[in-house]
C-alpha cells in the first residue's frame, strides 16, 4: 500500500465537514463569533468593545468599531513589546510582516497559537483533503513536496518572538512529521538571501522526488527556471516524472497560467488555488472546474461584506454572511482569533454562489500592483515621484503603471507611462531615484527587487503631451472627477494608452 492510500484514511473524514458549509453555513459562523468573543471577554479590547461578551452579531457589530491596520497598530506594537491580553488572550510572539500602509513601510499582523493551528494550518491540511477527494488516484506522499519559505528574525528582544513572511512562520513553527514529506531542508527554507535560497532549492530538490509544489507563482517560478538551468531539461516532469500539482497562491495565477503549462506539460499536472494572507486562511478552490474559491468557514474566522458602493462611507451598510449576495462586489472584513477585529483586509470579493458560499478574487480596496508580491499602493508611487522629482528638478502632469507579465526567463517589471510637464534631463537618473525610493517606502516591493532575481529595474515611457487627456476623451469621460487610475494590476489601460501614445486621437 502506498504512503498516499495511507495517509488518505487521515483527510477524508474531514471532507464530510466541509460538506456541512453548503447546509449550515449560518451557524457555524455563529459558533465562531462566540468562539471569538468568549476568548476576548478578558482582553483590553474585549473589555472595551465586547462586555458581556457580545455573543449575538448584533451586538458585536453595534460594539466594535470597524478597524484598519493604523486603528490597531498602537496596541499590536504593544503586544510585539510582550503585552499581554491586548487583542487576543495571552502573549502573542509571531508576526507576519507585509507591506505597508500610508504611513508604515511594513504591517505586522500578529499569529497567535489558535491561528496557527486553527486557521493556518487548517487551510493547509483541507488543501490536501480536497485535492485527494478530487483526486482519487494520487500519489503525491510518495514523494516530496517543495514548499517554499521566507525568512524571520527576531522581533524586538522579546524571547522566543519572531517576526518575518508568514511562510517562515509556518515552517518555523511546522509538525516535525511535515518535515518527512518536504523540501527543502529547513535551514534553506528559511534564508534570507533569495538568491542563495533559489540555487540552494534547486540543487537540493533536483535528484528528488518532487510531487507537489506550494507557494506564489512569481518566486516558485524563479526557483523552477534555476531547476532546468541546472538539469538542462526542457520540461519540468522530466526531472521530476511524478509532479501531480501546485498549491499556488498570493497573486493571481492567471499571468502565470501559459509559462507553467509550457514548463509543465504532463497531463496529469493540476493546479489549485488558495487564499491564504497574513491575516489568516480563507479560500480553497474545492472543484478543478471552477476557479471559484469555497469560503472556509469554521477556522476560527468570522466574516462581513461592505458593499463597494458603499466602501468609504462614514456609515456603510456592513453584511453578516447570510446577508450577502452573488455577482455583487464587496470589500471584506474580517474577526479572527489572532485579535484582528472587525478588520478590513483591503481584498474585494464576489460571490458566484451562497449554496455553498464559493467566491472570487476581484481586487484591491485601492489602486494597486500586485502581480509578483510587491504590493505597490498609490500612496508609495507618490512618494516615489515626489522624491525623483525633487532630486531632479522634474514635474509630473499624469502618470499610470502596470507590470510587465514574466517572459520565458522569469523576468519581469513594473512599466511607467509619465506625462511630464517638465522633463528630468536624465530619465535613467528620474528611473533610479523612483525605485529606490520605492524600495525605501515598502518592504514588499523591496525583497521582489532583491538582486533582480524575479522583479527588473522599473521602466519608464515617456507619454506624449496630452496623452491622458485624449484617453479620457475618447472614453466619454474627460473632465469631472474622471482620471486614469494611477496604479493597475493588468496591463489593459496602459496598452490602450500606449497605442494613443504614437497616434493622436482625432474625434
Amino acid at each position: 500500500m502506498s504512503i498516499t492510500a495511507i495517509a488518505r484514511n487521515f483527510f477524508t473524514p474531514r471532507l464530510k465537514e466541509i460538506e456541512k458549509y453548503a447546509t449550515h453555513a449560518v451557524e457555524i459562523q455563529t459558533r465562531m463569533l462566540r468562539y471569538l468573543t468568549e476568548n476576548a471577554r478578558d482582553t483590553e479590547y474585549g473589555r472595551r468593545y465586547m462586555p458581556g461578551g457580545a455573543s449575538t452579531y448584533d451586538a458585536f457589530a453595534a460594539g466594535v468599531p470597524l478597524n484598519t491596520y493604523d486603528d490597531l497598530k498602537d496596541k499590536i506594537d504593544r503586544m510585539r513589546h510582550g503585552e499581554a491580553n491586548v487583542l487576543w488572550p495571552g502573549v502573542v510572539k509571531w508576526y507576519a510582516k507585509s507591506s505597508g500602509t500610508t504611513n508604515d513601510k511594513s504591517k505586522f499582523i500578529p499569529v497567535s497559537r489558535e491561528g496557527l493551528k486553527h486557521t493556518h494550518y487548517q487551510g493547509g491540511s483541507d488543501a490536501v483533503a480536497l485535492y485527494l477527494g478530487n483526486n482519487p488516484e494520487s500519489r503525491m506522499f510518495d514523494g516530496k513536496g517543495l514548499i517554499l519559505g521566507g525568512s524571520h528574525s527576531p522581533n524586538y528582544n522579546v524571547s522566543g518572538s519572531l517576526v518575518g513572511d508568514l511562510s517562515a512562520i509556518l515552517i518555523e513553527n511546522i509538525n516535525p512529521l511535515v518535515n518527512l514529506v518536504r523540501v527543502p531542508k529547513k535551514q534553506t527554507a528559511l534564508l534570507d538571501d533569495f538568491e542563495v535560497k533559489r540555487d540552494r532549492i534547486a540543487r537540493e530538490t533536483l535528484n528528488k522526488n518532487v510531487t507537489n509544489l506550494s507557494g506564489v507563482p512569481s518566486w516558485m517560478l524563479s526557483v523552477l527556471t534555476r531547476v532546468m538551468e541546472l538539469s538542462g531539461k526542457e520540461h519540468l516532469e522530466e526531472v521530476w516524472p511524478n509532479i501531480e500539482v501546485f498549491f499556488h497562491g498570493g497573486v493571481a495565477f492567471t499571468p502565470y497560467r501559459k509559462q507553467y503549462q509550457q514548463l509543465i506539460t504532463s497531463p496529469r499536472m493540476h493546479y489549485m488555488e488558495t487564499y491564504n494572507a497574513s491575516e489568516g486562511f480563507f479560500g480553497l478552490q474545492s472543484n478543478p472546474a471552477d476557479p471559484a474559491m469555497l469560503l472556509m468557514l469554521d477556522y476560527g474566522v468570522f466574516y462581513e461584506f461592505i458593499p463597494m458602493d458603499e466602501f468609504g462611507k462614514d456609515n456603510p451598510t456592513v453584511l453578516p454572511l447570510e446577508g450577502v449576495s452573488t455577482g455583487v462586489n464587496y470589500a471584506m472584513v474580517i474577526s479572527t482569533p489572532c485579535g484582528l477585529w472587525r478588520y478590513i483586509i483591503g481584498d474585494t470579493v464576489k460571490f458566484t454562489s451562497v449554496s455553498p458560499y464559493k467566491f472570487i478574487i476581484t481586487g484591491r480596496t485601492k489602486s494597486f500592483i500586485n502581480a509578483f508580491g510587491e504590493e505597490l499602493i498609490v500612496d508609495n508611487a507618490e512618494q516615489g515621484l515626489a522624491e525623483a522629482c525633487r532630486r531632479t528638478g522634474a514635474e509630473v502632469s499624469e502618470y499610470t503603471a502596470a507590470p510587465v507579465f514574466m517572459d520565458g526567463e522569469a523576468k519581469c517589471r513594473h512599466q511607467w507611462l509619465i506625462e511630464f510637464a517638465k522633463e528630468p534631463g536624465d530619465i535613467d537618473a528620474f528611473a533610479s531615484i523612483l525605485d529606490k525610493k520605492l524600495q525605501e517606502v515598502n518592504s514588499d516591493y523591496e525583497a521582489k527587487r532583491y538582486k533582480d532575481i524575479t522583479l527588473q529595474h522599473l521602466e519608464i515611457v515617456k507619454a506624449r503631451p496630452g496623452l491622458f487627456n485624449d484617453w479620457l476623451k475618447s472614453k466619454g469621460k474627460l473632465g469631472g472627477q474622471h482620471k486614469v487610475p494611477r496604479l493597475n494590476n493588468s496591463r489593459d489601460i496602459i496598452e490602450q494608452m500606449l497605442r494613443f501614445n504614437t497616434t493622436k486621437n482625432e474625434d
